[in-house]
């Protein structure tokens, strides 16, 4: 391929979804990016995008073809990278989105020491439990339970051996009426206030458990619930409830025993890997490694 900026500029478009959006983000003129994207079509004969007065998408080939110039660009920054890893310090901005327990509780005081460590890094940190937006928002990077469901995102593990934990604290199941007992199967859980969380517009009312390849799904209700996960967590420490929790995100609470783990005969929730998300290969730079591997160091430690 004779010009790398071509294939920049066919991916941000891509992205953008729109010639004078890319032209914008990237400093240029409208002319200009138009022009480079009638070459590149010109150069491997193809129709990339179907243009029309409002819009603007992708042909089928043209989204075959991104899916490789996304790649080979990547290929290409990271070879570039490489090279001067160690050239100089670590500079730049993390624009970071987290949920709000793991946001507040552990993501903060890690970026604090890191920004210790690398002093001329620069942190925009985002907490919330709701779905962001990594394409039309100005965060970079995402911290987030579970594979996403954009497959045009990169998911990189940070770990995947963490499953949610149905705890409570003592005093909540110290007062648990003699009739009812302590919950030792899924449906028992029927008769206790569980603490729900919700995301976006939906609160999880039906928990799944696993036992030897079979599955149980219970309907679940309490007095209490929110879209914070910090929340649930707290209304679980402070005796209000029974709560389903990352084991990451109280690990701390287990530890110092605020909350102790409700087993249910062998009966668990599969385990829900938490991912850094980030919408191209190309954010893939020196600083996202360190940031990465920062995270992944500090995760086992809490999880050992």
């Amino acid at each position: 391929m004779k010009n790398l900026q071509d294939l920049r500029i066919f991916i941000e478009t891509a992205r953008l979804g729109s010639l004078s959006a890319c032209a914008r983000h990237l400093d240029l003129s409208p002319a200009v990016v138009s022009a480079a994207i009638k070459r590149l079509e010109a150069e491997i004969e193809t129709v990339l995008f179907i243009r029309s007065t409002r819009r603007l998408r992708l042909t089928s080939k043209g989204e075959q073809y991104l899916k490789h110039c996304r790649d080979a660009v990547a290929i290409l920054d990271n070879a570039y990278a490489g090279l001067h890893d160690n050239d100089a310090e670590l500079m730049g901005t993390i624009r970071l989105s987290a949920s709000s327990d793991l946001g507040r509780n552990l993501i903060l005081p890690w970026l604090d020491d890191f920004i210790d460590i690398h002093p001329k890094v620069t942190v925009q940190l985002h907490m919330s439990d709701s779905y962001v937006d990594l394409y039309g928002q100005q965060i970079d990077l995402a911290l987030r339970y579970g594979a996403p469901k954009d497959s045009s995102l990169v998911a990189l593990p940070i770990v995947l051996n963490n499953r949610p934990i149905l705890c409570a604290s003592k005093e909540y199941l110290s007062k648990i009426d003699k009739g009812i007992g302590i919950p030792k199967m899924p449906e028992d859980l029927s008769q206790h206030n569980c603490l729900r969380l919700g995301h976006d517009e939906k609160y999880l009312s039906e928990w799944t458990f696993e036992k030897e390849g079979k599955t149980k799904r219970v309907e679940v209700d309490g007095n209490r619930r929110s879209k914070d996960g910090d929340v649930v967590r707290r209304w679980a420490v402070a005796g209000k409830g029974i709560a389903l929790k990352s084991q990451l995100d109280i690990a701390g609470d287990l530890k110092a025993g605020r909350l102790v783990e409700v087993e249910l005969d062998g009966w668990q929730v599969a385990n829900y890997p938490l991912y850094l998300i980030c919408p191209e290969r190309r954010l893939i730079d020196p600083l996202f490694n360190a940031v990465k591997e920062y995270l992944i160091e500090r995760v086992e430690q809490v999880l050992r």
